[in-house]
């Protein structure tokens, strides 16, 4: 089997934790490498974004990254992205046409951009089309934190028009399969559950006292720790809200608490760049936060190891792989209750879940396994039994039952759909961009 997985608006070879590079990023690329370990060859589409870049890009063997000129080079927003729909919709054509007819037997579109290019490269191509949404607008409106903009009116069109038309959607959880139905009038049917997996050979237990040691922090540090992009959706504010709760709680922390932010500006954030910082001067916490760059996973893992917990205050989060990644290093998390964090987190055994962003509500929390070493210890362990049941040699095994249904079920569909040209194609996707 040979897929096509589309990435417009962010390439899986970028550092999750900064810019648009997230989870999802980080989704591709473990499930194009298990994938490709069991005998599908997967090639990824994304935007290049300068000069120099190679046509194409290996991820391991059988797994590759192309990159098709669409638009000006450096970053765009998402919403100027959809007026390169159509170069892009063509670059992956054309890469296509230079290979044997029939040469892929499925589209997987990653996020709604990518799946509006995906329906009309599906339907030349006469193959299904997979649709991973990662994050809905209508969703993530319902829930914003105080001056985020809300999810443009294009946005849920399109999310309206793949959750009618692709062949089928995968879902990270239950909860988004609801979603989906709830509030896109998605047949059920055509809806897969797919949980998302944790790369357990990496993100593993280790010696706690080690890993502070190794990041610079003494062995009774108390660290409360935040991994993701820097933007009002995922809250880093609340987490540092409180932790000045948690020393008005407790001042005998002052001198051992270290709150570390790890990662970079996206979003909304990137119009704030000081925002943080301000705020920690302004709670009188700046001398116990850190501000630090996204980190590679090994080093990564060793800041898991090192947390007395990870904060997970997100308002919308379809998933929450930092969660899964924290507790296979055998560190509780501290979560709100939104999305999927209620699938990532085992409530009360693996973690904490939180109803609402209230930081006296976090401080609890935090302060309860700051000081009884014993429940952390005892969430820890759970934690690595809950985050073993999350693989991605799972994922993709899921992925491919989806691959070969929905293939079997656009059969009579893609007959029908052999002779469509890339004029219409270009039309179409030109009339709804613009």
């Amino acid at each position: 089997m040979r897929v096509a997985m589309l990435s417009m608006h962010t390439s899986p070879l970028d550092q999750p934790g900064t810019g648009d590079a997230g989870g999802m990023n980080v989704y591709i690329v473990e499930v194009a490498k298990r994938l490709a370990e069991r005998g599908v060859q997967v090639d990824v589409f994304t935007r290049a974004t300068r000069p120099g870049l190679p046509p194409v890009a290996h991820l391991a063997p059988g797994a590759a990254v192309r990159h098709v000129a669409a638009g000006p080079f450096g970053p765009l927003d998402k919403l100027d992205l959809a007026r390169h729909l159509c170069p892009f919709t063509f670059g992956v054509l054309r890469a296509e046409a230079e290979q044997h007819m029939g040469h892929y037997d499925a589209v997987h579109g990653h996020y709604w951009l990518s799946g509006r290019a995906g329906l009309a490269v599906a339907h030349r191509w006469g193959v299904p089309l997979v649709q991973s949404m990662h994050t809905l607008a209508r969703v993530k409106n319902l829930s914003l934190a105080d001056g985020d903009a809300p999810e443009p009116e294009l946005r849920v069109r399109g999310e309206d028009q793949l959750a009618r038309q692709a062949d089928l959607l995968v879902a990270n959880t239950r909860d988004e399969a609801g979603q989906l139905t709830e509030h896109y009038g998605a047949d059920p049917g055509r809806v897969a559950v797919v949980p998302p997996g944790v790369d357990l050979d990496v993100f593993t237990p280790g010696d706690r006292a080690a890993a502070l040691r190794r990041l610079g922090l003494p062995a009774d540090a108390v660290l409360l720790l935040f991994v993701g992009r820097v933007q009002r959706l995922k809250a880093p504010d609340v987490l540092l809200r409180a932790a000045a709760r948690l020393l008005e709680r407790d001042p005998s922390l002052r001198d051992r608490l270290v709150v570390a932010v790890v990662g970079g500006l996206s979003g909304s954030g990137t119009a704030e760049p000081r925002r943080l910082a301000d705020l920690a001067r302004s709670l009188g916490i700046a001398d116990a936060v850190r501000l630090e760059p996204p980190r590679g996973r090994p080093e990564l893992a060793e800041y898991y190891r090192a947390a007395t917990a990870t904060v997970v205050p997100s308002y919308s989060e379809s998933f929450g792989l930092v969660a899964v990644e924290s507790q296979a290093c055998g560190t509780p998390v501290v979560a709100a209750r939104v999305g999927g964090l209620p699938t990532a987190v085992a409530d009360g055994a693996s973690g904490v879940l939180i109803d609402g962003h209230d930081p006296e509500d976090y401080a609890r929390a935090l302060q309860a396994l700051a000081d009884r070493p014993g429940l952390r210890a005892a969430m820890g362990e759970a934690g690595v039994a809950h985050a073993a049941g999350l693989s991605w040699s799972a994922t993709a095994e899921g992925l491919l039952r989806g691959y070969r249904a929905a293939a079997s079920r656009a059969a009579a569909a893609a007959a029908g759909s052999a002779g469509a040209g890339t004029a219409g194609v270009g039309a179409a996707a030109e009339a709804w961009a613009g």
